[in-house]
């Protein structure tokens, strides 16, 4: 899935996906399927793929319109995913993994899914965790709304966490393709300089600190507030009258993680690619994708993210997937 909720959504479903993954369209550097993940995933060549960023459904106490496993049976169903990536990655290739939350359902506790998952991960599929990070909506709802706004025992739940995980210690990644711009008072210290001074923490600061190295390194943290409403998927799905999908990925998670992880010309995969943000995000930074997603309406309507939109081909410009899926 894409990773965050939304109100304006499409009714529940639960289509039953076809066994052979089914390509819908295709851009100048990437193609998008209807297929289960695991059947998108076995079609890969083993080592090929630099990056897999992915946001899996997750198993939240209220069902959604994606499909998600129940709590129970989470790491079962998801660990062979896991290492049927791990046998796609290249040696120094990344899975960076987008985790909702998960609370127990009929109390204000948390589950505590995503760290038994990265415990697996790590000592049953042979993965290095190259760094923990979030992202954080800053416009998310308060939520869970009975422990948040009825009994208001609980705070705002607004992270997600993200796991960097890699077969290699040291995956491929450089932080100088995603700097961000230098703050006002770093413009300020780099114009006038600085001394090498011990700072009162102890820290010794040098004084080629003030150098311009062109930006600024990002917070692990990422803020993205999904509140666009005018974005060219948007704008397209109310145009043809269709659902937008539930739990769309935020543009600047997934600028900063491909942007990261990958290099132009490198292959990134997402098997849940819901209404597509990584193959948009991809083809906009210059890499290759190959991208799917199991339910034949969220997949058609993700064309709308590119321009120019791409042509439905083969069977589904025939039986017209991406109409109203409702």
């Amino acid at each position: 899935m894409d990773g965050r909720e939304d109100q304006a959504v499409a009714p529940m479903r639960d289509p039953a996906p076809p066994a052979v993954p089914r390509p819908l369209y295709t851009t100048p550097l990437g193609t998008m399927y209807v297929a289960d993940a695991m059947d998108l995933l076995r079609g890969q060549p083993d080592g090929s793929v630099r990056l897999v960023f992915t946001s899996p459904p997750f198993p939240l106490v209220t069902r959604k319109a994606y499909g998600n496993a129940p709590a129970g049976e989470y790491l079962d169903w998801f660990l062979p995913h896991a290492r049927e990536i791990r046998r796609v990655l290249a040696p120094d290739g990344s899975l960076v993994l987008d985790l909702g939350d998960a609370w127990i359902e009929g109390t204000p506790t948390r589950a505590a899914l995503p760290q038994r998952l990265l415990v697996a991960l790590l000592d049953g599929c042979g993965y290095h965790l190259c760094q923990e990070a979030a992202s954080h909506n800053t416009a998310a709802m308060p939520a869970p709304a009975e422990w948040v706004n009825v009994r208001r025992c609980r705070l705002k739940s607004a992270l997600e966490q993200v796991y960097w995980l890699s077969p290699s210690p040291f995956p491929e990644a450089d932080n100088r393709r995603v700097l961000r711009p230098y703050s006002a008072d770093m413009r300020r210290m780099i114009a006038r300089g600085t001394e090498t001074r011990r700072r009162p923490s102890g820290h010794l600061q040098k004084a080629a600190i003030a150098k311009d190295r062109g930006g600024s390194i990002p917070d692990a943290v990422v803020a993205c507030g999904n509140t666009d409403s005018r974005s060219r998927y948007i704008t397209r799905c109310r145009a043809a009258g269709h659902g937008l999908h539930p739990a769309r990925m935020p543009r600047p998670l997934a600028e900063l993680w491909i942007g990261l992880c990958s290099q132009p010309g490198d292959l990134v995969v997402d098997p849940f690619a819901g209404s597509n943000i990584t193959g948009a995000v991809a083809e906009a930074l210059g890499r290759r994708w190959i991208c799917g997603d199991r339910d034949p309406g969220y997949a058609g309507d993700s064309r709308f993210r590119f321009e120019p939109e791409p042509v439905l081909i083969g069977d589904a410009a025939r039986d017209g997937t991406g109409a109203d899926p409702a």
